[in-house]
């Protein structure tokens, strides 16, 4: 998420461009890549604040927010911001809407779409009440692109109040790293329709040089891992290519390849869903198109 950086967008859709006052808070880290794009950075400099202490951080915001009454908190939607946003709503009583994928105004309202019931369907909540409004922000769903133009206040405030959560790091263990698809300039996506021929995907992201991902009832039947799954359950990818083969496109699916530059469907159905979103549609078998497709990159290669 850039940073964090992406988080202007989602404060700009909530409040306006014109009345947004961004605020920044970072913890014992660089401030470089957020001057010039936030109005004012907040740069906590204390070795005693360690980053996987969710406890002593939420004190600080709490406290930094009881201090600037923020009419917004805004929380990444990663791991370690779903842990620090609900200890922070506690603190400041207010509620939280957690793993936001879209903001809608109507009549004058903001309200805020996010996955329900494992992304099986939407769900779009309006906040009523004086409390500021509280998210976790999916990744890779807003995009920032204003000009690093603003003249940044940095504030380096000292004597911050926190708890220790009494939380020791004992170890290390290095873990062993799976690639990440939303850094994948190519996907091959596989879906219901591959069930039988999952693993045949592979040697055409090979080909492609690229990487296989897989559609959430790809995962559910244990043939892939959550951490290759796209969708609004899944990641939000940004492919230059994106290959779909067997996937119908449910609106959980759609909602996260809707930033891939190209689009193409391998489906025995060209009425599914996805289809209407693709720029090229092939009706067929999917083992037949992979198939083929080698054969002719391995042409092409001769």
């Amino acid at each position: 998420m850039q940073d964090g950086v992406d988080l202007i967008e989602v404060a700009n859709q909530i409040h306006g461009i014109e009345s947004c006052e961004t605020y920044a808070l970072i913890i014992n880290s660089d401030s470089s890549a957020l001057l010039g794009k936030f109005d004012v950075v907040i740069q906590v400099q204390d070795e005693a604040i360690k980053n996987y202490d969710q406890r002593a951080v939420a004190d600080v915001v709490a406290g930094l927010h009881l201090e600037h009454g923020f009419d917004s908190i805004l929380v990444p939607g990663t791991q370690r911001g779903r842990m620090l946003a609900p200890r922070v709503a506690m603190q400041v009583k207010t509620g939280l809407v957690a793993d936001v994928t879209e903001i809608r105004r109507c009549d004058q309202k903001v309200r805020f779409v996010r996955p329900a019931y494992g992304g099986r369907m939407m769900a779009c909540i309006e906040i009523t009440g004086n409390g500021p409004v509280m998210l976790t922000v999916r990744p890779d769903i807003f995009s920032y692109e204003g000009p690093a133009s603003k003249m940044t206040k940095v504030i380096k405030p000292q004597g911050l109040r926190y708890r220790s959560g009494g939380i020791r790091l004992i170890r290390k263990e290095e873990k062993v790293v799976e690639y990440d698809i939303r850094e994948s300039d190519v996907l091959i996506s596989g879906g219901g329709g591959v069930s039988n021929n999952f693993a045949a995907l592979e040697s055409l992201a090979q080909a492609l040089q690229g990487r296989v991902s897989a559609s959430r009832t790809i995962v559910d039947q244990g043939l892939a891992s959550r951490s290759v799954q796209v969708g609004q359950s899944g990641k939000t990818v940004r492919p230059r290519l994106y290959i779909a083969v067997g996937i119908h496109g449910a609106i959980q699916h759609v909602v996260g390849i809707n930033e891939a530059d190209y689009i193409i469907s391998v489906n025995t159905n060209p009425k599914a869903p996805i289809c209407s979103l693709s720029d090229i549609v092939v009706e067929g078998d999917a083992v037949t198109f992979i198939d083929k497709l080698l054969q002719h990159i391995g042409e092409k290669e001769k």
